[in-house]
């Protein structure tokens, strides 16, 4: 619905994050009661399934593994949609990170279990580190290229992801280091409403608003001045609303 909302008919289009997520939340939920190593051990499998399409698709001109809009994903899209992204985004990127879902849901297992906080910290960081020596070290057997969610990008850029996680554990939960967390906090806890309000023209109305008293006060100065201050300025009318809707309590959740 939301990819209907910018060429103003209907089309059908699988490349939106949102459109992604639907997928990969339902993967992680239809296993999130097995065994976490079950858990795990889907989420590879899903990584290796994706790698053996990509190296062995034989239908020329979408046999080229990681090369733009010729390889297995794009000859997805073209029959699901019959045409592809401009950006060389894929629509078949749902399978392998749905490997990213599982592992969040992982990780906030360790994180709600009844282990102590150094050993709920060692496991994530230490995935985390394994992750990125995993990842970085694929690379260029199987090239990081986040367009095409490739195996070394997903475990890349899966370690920082459980790195970070460890990181203000530590230093939110363990420490109690809460001063100035809520300013990213009220964003944080409605993402979808705040991602929902900018894909369907919320940052453009608020620049619209915006933009004649911004360009007319600030006349003097350089064009690129101007439209910094104008980003800033719709950037923090965006954390506004959230805020809004945080003293409210109004949270869009799945």
């Amino acid at each position: 619905m939301i990819y209907c909302i910018g060429p103003g008919r209907i089309t059908f289009e699988l490349w939106n994050v949102l459109a992604q997520l639907s997928v990969t939340y339902l993967i992680a939920f239809m296993i999130m009661r097995k065994d976490m190593k079950i858990q795990f051990a889907i989420s590879i499998g899903l990584l290796l399934f994706t790698e053996i399409l990509f190296r062995t698709w034989p239908i020329a001109g979408y046999d080229q593994a990681f090369v733009a809009d010729h390889n297995f994903g794009s000859w997805v899209d073209m029959l699901l949609m019959g045409k592809l992204s401009n950006g060389h985004w894929l629509a078949f990127n749902a399978i392998p990170s749905s490997a990213h879902t599982i592992w969040g849901v992982l990780a906030g297992m360790i994180l709600m279990s009844k282990r102590d906080w150094q050993s709920k910290i060692k496991i994530i960081a230490l995935t985390g580190v394994g992750m990125l020596v995993v990842g970085y070290g694929l690379d260029p057997i199987s090239p990081i290229v986040k367009r095409i969610c490739t195996t070394s990008f997903i475990f890349a850029s899966g370690g920082w992801a459980l790195l970070t996680l460890a990181l203000f554990y530590w230093l939110i939960d363990v420490r109690g280091m809460r001063k100035g967390t809520a300013f990213f906090a009220i964003v944080g806890m409605n993402p979808l409403a705040i991602c929902l309000f900018t894909l369907t023209g919320g940052s453009d109305w608020f620049m619209k608003i915006i933009h004649p008293f911004v360009h007319g006060i600030l006349a003097f100065t350089t064009k690129e001045f101007t439209l910094t201050v104008e980003s800033f300025l719709v950037w923090g009318m965006l954390w506004g609303l959230t805020y809004w809707l945080y003293r409210r309590k109004i949270f869009i959740r799945i």
